[in-house]
């Protein structure tokens, strides 16, 4: 008699019979690797190490050029290392109170913008995904197209604008111009489509209205596309540069960005000292997405998979 006959009488516990896929899967999982097998293995391996240190090398190299003497950061041959640590350019850019500023106020528009661009977008989301009000079907495909123009066209028009409404040399004309963006509606309204209706009509059931149902019931179950959209628009405004020098004339509203231009303009043999300010200027990115990095590529994949 057979185990699984054995099994069937009663008084024994029937086992959990795995799918074929299932059995499968363990089978090769635990199937002993051949040689081409590891050597494949082993090449991948080693085409993702390049890959990664061919990344990263750029900035390694401007970490550490940041404790180089300006001699040898454009020494010939190639020195990575220095042969002696500069530790006082990073304590001397820290100390600059004019660095200091800058980081400030690019800081405080970056989490301005942020909010301000997580908000209008996922207002905008909301409405496309669950509002039905007349012009609808002409309005998105016209927003869509906005996605492929590229910025660049339409700066001397933007800036017209802005000067028309006097926003010049303020922290407005940083943060307002560029809070909407297609890209983000998109993203946001496919999430919203996915939202089941019945939390919906439950809402309007409770009395609530269009306000009511995105407040309670959409704002909360967004955490995971605001992830993506704020980390994306802190990096758009971190990283902004021909924008704040067409707009910006004061340096007490110097962008990080354009803050390192002049510095390299006008103090240009300290290149030491620019790379270290460089290196500072990309921490805060670095930092946010170090923190949020699973949750960025599981939103990610989640909306490409819907």
């Amino acid at each position: 008699m057979t185990a699984d006959v054995e099994a069937l009488l009663p008084g024994r516990p029937v086992p959990a019979d795995p799918s074929t896929a299932q059995r499968v899967a363990r089978r090769r999982r635990h199937r002993p690797r051949g040689p081409r097998a590891l050597l494949l293995l082993a090449l991948r391996a080693l085409a993702a190490a390049v890959i990664v240190a061919l990344a990263l090398f750029p900035l390694a190299w401007m970490v550490i050029s940041g404790f180089k003497l300006r001699t040898e950061v454009v020494s010939t041959p190639f020195q990575f290392f220095p042969e002696v640590w500069q530790w006082q350019n990073y304590a001397q850019i820290l100390a600059d109170p004019s660095f200091l500023r800058t980081l400030t106020v690019t800081g405080l528009g970056a989490v301005l913008f942020t909010a301000g661009s997580i908000a209008v977008n996922s207002m905008a989301a909301y409405a496309f995904a669950r509002l039905e009000f007349r012009g609808k079907r002409v309005l998105w495909p016209l927003v869509l197209m906005t996605m492929f123009i590229p910025g660049m066209t339409i700066l001397l028009t933007s800036f017209i604008v802005v000067t028309n409404l006097y926003m010049l040399d303020t922290l407005a004309v940083l943060v307002i111009p560029g809070m909407a963006a297609a890209g983000h509606v998109f993203f946001v309204r496919q999430f919203y489509l996915n939202i089941p209706s019945s939390l919906e009509e439950a809402a309007v059931m409770d009395g609530c209205g269009p306000w009511g149902v995105y407040l309670r019931i959409f704002l909360p179950l967004s955490k995971a596309p605001f992830v993506v959209v704020g980390m994306t628009s802190f990096m758009a405004y971190w990283n902004g540069f021909v924008w704040p020098v067409m707009t910006i004339t004061s340096p007490d509203l110097y962008q990080v960005q354009q803050y390192l231009a002049a510095f390299r303009g006008e103090r240009s043999s300290e290149l030491g000292l620019l790379m270290a300010g460089s290196a500072c200027a990309a921490a805060p990115i670095l930092v946010i997405f170090l923190v949020f990095q699973r949750q960025i590529i599981a939103n990610i994949k989640m909306a490409g998979l819907k």
